[in-house]
């Protein structure tokens, strides 16, 4: 029993810094939640726990005012015996991960008309958070992140590396130490400067999360193509079922460079819809384009080209 309130009934999930539990809301019969815990290194300086804690409570506070219907609401938080607790609800439903995995098993891809529903709840849920003041960064986004509930609604399920971008230039702590599962994150999240992170790493792990839901397989990690531009399989040589647009729009937003992605998360769920001609075809279409604006440009010269050479057509003899 927690904080004579949470009747612990299982684990859920364990990391390296902490775990999951399903647990029993006692002050709220009938109410199932999960209960997340974080054990900070016990190795730690006293000043440097505190400082953790005082991170802790400072995004869980932040995490508590969020109301969005595809995020799970965290409904408290607290310290027990020097470790931290995140209580929030719980999800039921299985996770992509899951339904990657049963479609590998019946050989088969995921459509992708369902993956875009998936992608415009998760957009929406992330375009929520990177609108908030600070905005807040979830740095963990992969599939088996994210839950399909029995009614068809998506959660991003977990905070556990949530970080706030503020203009301090400060150091500050993160709660959790960790970078995220490597196929899914940003060459910029590598290491422990988070000083380059901004909400275009989230758009890079979400559109490995897309590449791994339509094509069954994660893609190359970013360290990997640094040192290999070339290692990069297209989405469409394995799956040749998906648009290119919204091909385009994945290898876009896995971009190494976070300047040569999508700038928000709206312009890359604008993107992945954008009835566009396929991408092999648009140089031929752009230069299409120009000869048509050169042929307007110059429409008197070739009339008047073409009645001379018509005259000289007539008067030739034969």
């Amino acid at each position: 029993m927690l904080k004579n309130r949470y009747k612990i009934a299982g684990p859920i999930g364990q990391g390296g810094m902490g775990a999951v539990y399903r647990a029993e809301d006692t002050l709220l019969p009938g109410r199932i939640c999960a209960v997340k815990e974080i054990a900070p290194d016990p190795d730690l300086e006293p000043e440097m726990l505190t400082q953790l804690q005082e991170q802790f409570r400072q995004e869980a506070s932040v995490l508590a005012r969020l109301d969005h219907p595809n995020l799970p609401k965290v409904s408290d938080y607290f310290t027990h015996r020097g470790r931290e607790y995140l209580v929030m609800d719980f999800v039921p439903g299985h996770d992509l991960r899951e339904l990657i995995d049963n479609a590998l098993k019946e050989n088969r891809f995921i459509e992708e008309a369902q993956v875009l529903d998936w992608a415009d709840q998760l957009c929406s849920a992330l375009a929520y958070l990177h609108e908030q003041n600070p905005p807040i960064l979830h740095r963990d986004i992969k599939p088996s992140n994210i839950k399909l509930t029995p009614t068809g609604l998506i959660k991003l399920v977990d905070f556990g590396l949530v970080k706030l971008l503020t203009s301090d230039e400060a150091r500050t702590v993160t709660v959790v130490q960790g970078q995220g599962t490597a196929a899914y994150t940003p060459l910029e999240q590598y290491g422990g400067d988070d000083t380059h992170t901004d909400i275009r790493s989230d758009i890079y792990s979400l559109g490995a999360t897309l590449y791994h839901l339509l094509t069954g397989r994660s893609p190359m990690t970013a360290r990997e193509r640094f040192l290999r531009p070339e290692a990069l399989v297209f989405p469409r040589a394995i799956n040749p079922a998906i648009s290119p647009g919204v091909e385009h729009a994945i290898l876009l937003a896995l971009s190494l460079h976070p300047d040569k992605r999508p700038p928000t998360m709206t312009a890359f769920q604008t993107l992945l819809h954008q009835a566009s001609a396929p991408v092999q075809i648009t140089p031929l279409l752009r230069n299409l384009q120009e000869w048509r604006g050169a042929l307007r440009a110059n429409s008197a010269l070739l009339i008047s080209a073409g009645i001379l050479i018509l005259l000289a057509l007539l008067i030739t003899p034969y």
